[in-house]
């Protein structure tokens, strides 16, 4: 149970300073009631605040359909941010919703939120080696041999000492390709195909984790269900 003032601040409505305000003015109910005490302590599935329920009481785990152009960045002068396409009070919960790794600017397609630090670690530690797959348009026809040697555990990319681990190559046509890796290196699938000689000049990701971004349209966002990742 948590003290009213702490609920407001926690789930991103209020300051605790300015949770007395709130009370006063019977924005928090619990029963028909208005409750007007900020030390009074509650089960945050019980109240509502102006109407509605506490949203992801139990903590939020969002798949979201990242847009070309938007930054993972919370540095205004990278503007736009991925950050700027969710609502403002979910910016302010304690702890704030994170996204789970990273897409560039010019990638779009699924990218996870989470402001469960445990869910957050598993997700985007190397030693887990998580699923992400991703479908790439390169500028020419891919070479003879690539599934092979993404496949083999070999591949050494520039800068690394420690080549990338066994990565799944799927043809789609002669110069569009789905790929799964279970790392996370620098623009890692760009350079994949860099290296041999394709530049990527779309990369679209469709999946972590197994779980599918499916029709989720570009900027949009869905809840994640318990047991989906």
């Amino acid at each position: 149970m948590l003290r009213l003032d702490q609920l407001l601040s926690h789930f991103g409505y209020c300051s605790r300073r300015e949770a007395g305000a709130w009370l006063k003015a019977g924005r928090v109910t619990c029963a028909g009631a208005a409750l007007r005490q900020p030390e009074q302590r509650v089960k945050v599935e019980d109240v509502l605040v102006d109407g509605a329920p506490v949203e992801f009481p139990h903590g939020m785990l969002l798949a979201f359909h990242k847009p070309v152009g938007c930054a993972c960045s919370h540095d205004a002068a990278e503007a736009p941010l991925i950050y700027d396409l969710l609502p403002p009070r979910w910016l302010r919960r304690q702890p704030p919703p994170q996204t789970v790794g990273r897409l560039d600017r010019e990638t779009s397609g699924l990218i996870l939120f989470t402001d469960n630090g445990a869910l957050l670690h598993r997700l985007t530690s190397p030693r887990h080696e998580v699923v992400k797959t991703y479908e790439a348009t390169l500028d020419a026809e891919l070479p003879p041999g690539l599934a092979e040697l993404f496949a083999s555990g070999t591949l050494l990319l520039r800068g690394e000492d420690k080549p990338c681990l066994p990565a799944e190559l799927e043809v789609l046509t002669p110069r569009t390709a789905r790929l799964s890796i279970r790392e996370g290196k620098y623009h890692q699938v760009r350079r994949m195909f860099a290296s041999q000689g394709c530049t990527v000049t779309a990369l679209h990701r469709t999946s972590v984790a197994g779980l599918q971004l499916g029709d989720l349209a570009a900027g949009e966002w869905r809840v994640v269900e318990r047991g989906e990742v």
